[in-house]
């Protein structure tokens, strides 16, 4: 028969890990409100800004309403990809089954959104605006393949990004042992220089990734509200 596997897992671990850290964080951000912010004040203050600028945006006033999801999806996705980082750790976004969760959420999410607010008018969106009716058998399937491809992109194009980087500083990790062996040290400087500079770029991408995600699914969102 059917068996599942339930176990707490490594990524449970540090998914749970990740949302604590972020509840913590915000939760000490917003505990003494003052008109002049400390620093963690100014930062948890910054990524709400950011976030609803970016809702607004892509998706406009009506979109307020779903600032918490895409709040969440942010700030759980940007302090994994940070976490990641950590010598040792665990980074849950490197793992499909997680990106494709979330992006499957998302798209099921949005979809239900948009079938709710339009009915069965919420389908015009599989038909291009301006093609002649002609067109419509070769059209029609195009734009559903292409709105059935969402979930995919999201989740792949975040899970590959953070599991090329983390291999990239896993390569040069091990060049600084295998060159600092046999040179007396000296032929580790450069790997370990690299590694340097890859870490600066890989929070750089931590944050992109973070903000691509969170992006398309505002519009994505806009797109099942106003049916563009």
């Amino acid at each position: 028969g059917f068996t599942a596997d339930l176990s707490f897992s490594n990524a449970s671990l540090w998914m749970a890990i990740t949302v604590i850290t972020v509840i913590v964080f915000m939760s000490i951000a917003i505990r003494k409100r003052e008109i002049v912010p400390n620093k963690m004040q100014a930062v948890g203050e910054s990524v709400f800004h950011f976030v609803s600028d970016m809702i607004k945006v892509n998706v406009g006033s009506e979109g307020a309403r779903y600032f918490p999801m895409v709040f969440c999806f942010f700030t759980f996705i940007f302090t994994a990809n940070l976490l990641g980082l950590i010598p040792y750790s665990f980074t849950v976004t490197s793992h499909i089954i997680v990106t494709a969760a979330m992006a499957l959420f998302v798209f099921l999410g949005i979809t239900l959104i948009g079938i709710i607010k339009h009915g069965t008018h919420f389908f015009s969106l599989f038909v291009p605006k301006g093609v002649p009716w002609l067109m419509y058998p070769l059209m029609i399937p195009v734009e559903i393949i292409s709105y059935l491809s969402r979930p995919l992109s999201l989740s792949v194009r975040l899970f590959a990004n953070m599991m090329a980087g983390h291999t990239m500083l896993k390569i040069f990790a091990s060049f600084v042992f295998g060159l600092g062996s046999i040179s007396f040290g000296l032929g580790a400087i450069l790997p370990i220089a690299m590694n340097v500079v890859l870490i600066g770029f890989e929070i750089l991408v931590a944050f992109l990734q973070a903000y691509v995600f969170c992006v398309l699914s505002c519009i994505y969102l806009n797109d099942a509200l106003h049916l563009h």
